[in-house]
């Protein structure tokens, strides 16, 4: 993309995947199976994104609240994830996308601790795109994590408090290598952030659809891309 003021170039899109177990309930199957095709749909966006030529996308697959859905669900996304670590993650490692986790994964199983590790490793130096996972991630916990590395840093006298600044609270958070999104879409209807990446959206432009995520297409992805080509960012500075 070029960066005239029409057609600015977009680094980072991050997503709020929300609408699945409605889409399983309208055509009255399991919720489960809403999450399945949500996965595929996933893997979809993803490739459109790359042929995008952006470079980040972000995806919300599981807060630290769902952790207090029914036993049953939480199981059957966790086997979802299984499945999905083995096999559409590796055809994407195969392409050269680059995948990592954001998220508190002391409370995962091992196993997926330890496929989510391994993924990591061996897509490190891939440079095609980066897939970043937000996996039992809540951002609360993420912003209370940094000011805790923060705090450590003055206690041990590495730095006094007068050096604290935004680049140094950035550089404590999960994402401290990656670009702040320049889009947030949240699919479903809903229009609320749902403690995700509340630092990093502080200047990002938001997108709601009515599209439930197992309907969300490359067509809506490009649309939403197009009508973010047409908006103003002025970082609270005045239009000259």
């Amino acid at each position: 993309m070029s960066s005239d003021s029409t057609n600015r170039p977009i680094e980072h899109i991050a997503i709020i995947m929300d609408g699945n177990g409605r889409w399983a309930k309208k055509r009255a199957l399991p919720r489960n199976m809403g999450h399945k095709k949500g996965a595929e749909v996933v893997k979809e966006i993803c490739k459109a994104v790359e042929k995008a030529g952006i470079k980040y996308l972000t995806l919300y697959a599981f807060s630290t609240e769902n952790w207090k859905r029914s036993k049953e669900e939480v199981s059957a996304l966790m086997d979802l994830l299984r499945q999905y670590l083995a096999s559409d993650l590796k055809e994407l490692q195969e392409k050269g996308v680059r995948i990592r986790f954001i998220g508190e994964r002391q409370m995962l199983d091992a196993d997926i601790v330890e496929s989510m590790n391994k993924l990591e490793a061996e897509t490190l130096q891939n440079q095609k795109m980066t897939l970043c996972i937000a996996l039992s991630y809540g951002s609360r916990q993420e912003i209370v994590s940094a000011a805790q590395k923060v705090s450590e840093l003055v206690k041990r006298g590495d730095i006094a408090p007068k050096d604290i600044d935004e680049n140094l609270f950035s550089a404590m958070l999960y994402t401290h290598d990656m670009p702040d999104p320049d889009i947030l879409i949240r699919t479903s209807g809903e229009q609320r952030i749902s403690n995700y990446l509340l630092w990093q959206l502080a200047y990002t432009e938001f997108f709601f659809t009515e599209t439930l995520w197992p309907d969300f297409s490359e067509k809506e992805l490009i649309k939403i891309i197009e009508d973010y080509q047409k908006r103003e960012r002025r970082y609270g500075a005045i239009k000259a």
